[in-house]
């Protein structure tokens, strides 16, 4: 009886256990941990969105950017900011791991967080426009897209409760801080060697303007990244290989056209034209700079087919150095082609271009090696019949003046009739010494 109370009494304990296990499992708080290491352009844009929605739509309790960046194009900054903005659970911009910086754009984007933490040995700030080439605006210009830019990001700073003097300087001065020195002016909320020791930090904090309360300490950290296909396609939106795809996509499917049949450089050709038009699609491009493009490979083509003396080989070559450095020249200094490749390119083409024509001129000179007209001046023997033995084969032969030639008699071919008969003469031979 007693053993039976016993047993009674511990099952019902690991029933409670397990339950208490459940309950405290299912109230764990959940954060979703997004790697951020990237530039600032359309394709991370929509990786960083899309995780900031996964994360409302599964019910995280909070949403971490592991953020380290150059910075990028302002209109993916913008759409990135405002999705935190609108987010309906918190969101924090870690900036980590140690050597990390949020630079430029990504500043936009780390004080538009909930809460803004920084790692050991990181930075924030630069966020000074610049024109398409990297340099300075010009006075008025200037003016007008810092004044702009320093408004919205005080504005940013300001209503999340943090310093919105600094946020002036970072785009009028440039101005950059270290963690230690952000953290005293109050430009980030707080510092923390790592994730988890953030997350027990501020665990319970209020944030602002939101009113969040995070309840994230001894949180459940999922840690997502880029996957492999959003890591090919930033890659494939670098503009000196967007250059070189779109030459390739152009070469390849010229090739088919003109040699029809051989079917793979058209396949490549079309795969390579199809990724470059995707790159075009997602950066800023200037026409005019794809017109130069264009027309630069058209006078290449048209120069093989007329006499120029080479003319339009060089005209279309400075078309196509003036065309591929215009046609990112709307992007940010990090999208625009590299001119030493753009110029190398050019030089390569051009001595490519310059030996295939000399070849083809070279061909077009050289007398017809091949076919019946070959055969002039070529020597034979008379076998009979109206027959000739020449190379190696018999020819029907018509003889001049109506000589007679005698079996075995050296002939010259003089002409090739259109109905292959050969006009041929007797060669003269030297008269043979008299034998004493």
């Amino acid at each position: 009886m007693k053993g039976r109370v016993l047993r009674a009494l511990l099952g019902s304990l690991a029933a409670a256990l397990a339950l208490s296990a459940s309950a405290n499992a299912a109230s764990k708080p959940r954060v979703l941990a997004v790697r951020f290491s990237l530039e600032i352009n359309p394709v991370t844009q929509d990786y960083v969105n899309h995780q900031i929605d996964r994360a409302q739509n599964d019910h995280y309790n909070a949403v971490v950017v592991l953020l380290d960046t150059p910075g990028g194009l302002s209109s993916s900054m913008e759409s990135i900011y405002k999705k935190e903005l609108a987010s309906k659970i918190p969101v924090i911009v870690y900036i980590s791991p140690k050597g990390a910086a949020a630079a430029s754009a990504g500043v936009f984007v780390s004080e538009a967080a909930d809460v803004l933490a920084m790692a050991p040995d990181t930075n924030i700030g630069s966020s000074t426009p610049i024109d398409q080439s990297g340099g300075n605006l010009g006075s008025d210009l200037r003016r007008k897209v810092i004044n702009h830019f320093a408004a919205k990001l005080r504005s940013l700073a300001e209503n999340h409760g943090r310093n919105g003097n600094w946020a002036d300087k970072a785009v009028r001065k440039a101005s950059n801080l270290t963690e230690r020195e952000a953290l005293r002016i109050h430009v980030i909320d707080v510092l923390a060697p790592d994730l988890p020791t953030l997350l027990r930090k501020i665990d319970g904090r209020v944030t602002i303007p939101n009113h969040y309360r995070l309840h994230t300490a001894n949180a459940q950290i999922t840690y997502v990244g880029p996957s492999f296909f959003t890591r090919l396609l930033n890659t494939l939106i670098d503009p000196n290989l967007i250059t070189l795809l779109f030459l390739a996509g152009l070469a390849g499917i010229g090739y088919e056209v003109f040699h029809p049949g051989v079917v793979l450089p058209g396949a490549l050709g079309a795969v390579a034209l199809v990724t470059a038009l995707f790159g075009f699609s997602v950066l800023p491009i200037s026409w005019a700079g794809l017109a130069l493009l264009l027309l630069g490979v058209a006078l290449l083509v048209i120069d093989a087919h007329v006499t120029s003396h080479g003319a339009l080989t060089v005209s279309g070559l400075i078309s196509f150095v003036i065309g591929a450095l215009m046609l990112f020249r709307n992007a940010p200094a990090p999208y625009h082609a590299n001119v030493w490749l753009v110029v190398s390119i050019a030089a390569v083409l051009g001595s490519a271009w310059a030996f295939a024509i000399t070849k083809a001129i070279q061909v077009r000179r050289k007398p017809v090696a091949v076919g019946a007209q070959t055969m002039v001046g070529e020597i034979g023997e008379f076998r009979g019949d109206g027959q000739v033995f020449v190379r190696g084969e018999l020819w029907r032969a018509r003889i001049q003046d109506g000589e007679s030639l005698r079996r075995g008699q050296k002939v010259r071919v003089d002409r090739v009739e259109p109905d292959l008969v050969l006009d041929v003469e007797p060669v003269e031979q030297p008269e043979q010494a008299p034998v004493s």
